[in-house]
Order: C-alpha cells, then structure tokens, then sequence
C-alpha cells in the first residue's frame, strides 16, 4: 500500500493474529471503541481468513500498521464507509510498547492519502472522547478539526461521557 521509511500501511495477514487479539481484547481499550465483548482467537482468525480486502463490499479495511523494521505495531482503520457521500470514519490504535513514536500520526497521514487518493473521499471524521487528551492531540496535528461536541455519547460502564466529532476535508 503506502510506506515511508518510519511507517508501512498493509493488509492484515494470519500472522497478525497475536497482535490482533491483544488489541481486540485489551479492556481499556473498550472505552474508547465500540468493542465491549472479548473475541476469541478463532473468531478473529475468521476474521482475517474471510475478509474481502474490499472497502465497497465490507464497508470497511482495517490496515496493519508496521514500522521501519517490519514489526507490527498497531492497527489503522476506515470503517462506516459511505460511497453516497464520500466518507468513512478512521479509528487507529498503536501497541502499548510502540506508542510515542509517531507511529499513529504517520499511519493517519497515510491513511488520509490513501482515502483522497485511491478511494476518492471528501472526508474523513473520528469521534474522540474528549477528556481523551492524547488522541484529541493527534487528530488536530493530523489535520482533523473538532466540528461537534456531542453530550453522553460513549458510555464506560459507570457514566457518559462527552465526544468530540474530529473531520477532516480532504
């Protein structure tokens, strides 16, 4: 797909499947997804053996995300994609023990380029709890511009929480 010399964008592969179950399964992750159960590892090997690696027909790709070295360190997603209107929203995560890196902000300019380039998008949009400092940064150094501020949007078990929408035009 795209690379740089710091960051690789690829399909996802059977051997991607520790990786992805770590993240899947990572409860505190939970909070700021839509994820809420736990996946098994044949679940998620279903997953990665039966997608079609078409946006049009999944409405979504999810793209390992490789450093400079060719280690997996995290997942980069376009989902909820909209053909009609020309949009899909992003979601990336990076492994705990890669983060601060620039890992996540090279992977959303790449997927950024891939969405305006390949898929033709006007835009892409993330929702992002706002109290969730860290990943408010990285979609406004992105280029990402809080358009809403949506009341009780994401709830974590105990109490609502505020979101923000994050767009940006490509």
């Amino acid at each position: 797909m795209t690379t740089t010399d710091q960051v690789k964008l690829r399909a996802m592969e059977p051997e991607d499947l520790d990786m992805l179950y770590r993240i899947e399964n990572d409860r505190q992750l939970w909070d700021v997804g839509a994820t809420s159960v736990p996946y098994s590892r044949y679940v998620l090997h279903d997953y990665i053996a039966n997608a079609s690696g078409d946006i049009y027909t999944d409405r979504q790709v999810r793209l390992v995300v490789e450093n400079g070295v060719g280690e997996a360190v995290g997942l980069a997603d376009i989902i909820s994609f909209d053909a009609k209107n020309l949009r899909a929203e992003v979601g990336i995560v990076i492994d705990r023990q890669h983060r601060s890196r620039g890992y996540a902000h090279e992977a959303l300019r790449q997927v950024a380029d891939y969405a305006l380039h390949v898929l033709h998008l006007h835009q892409l949009y993330a929702f992002i709890a706002c109290d969730n400092q860290v990943s408010m940064q990285l979609f406004a150094k992105a280029g990402f511009q809080r358009s809403a501020t949506l009341k009780d949007w994401l709830y974590d078990g105990k109490c609502h929480h505020e979101a923000a929408l994050m767009q940006l035009f490509l």
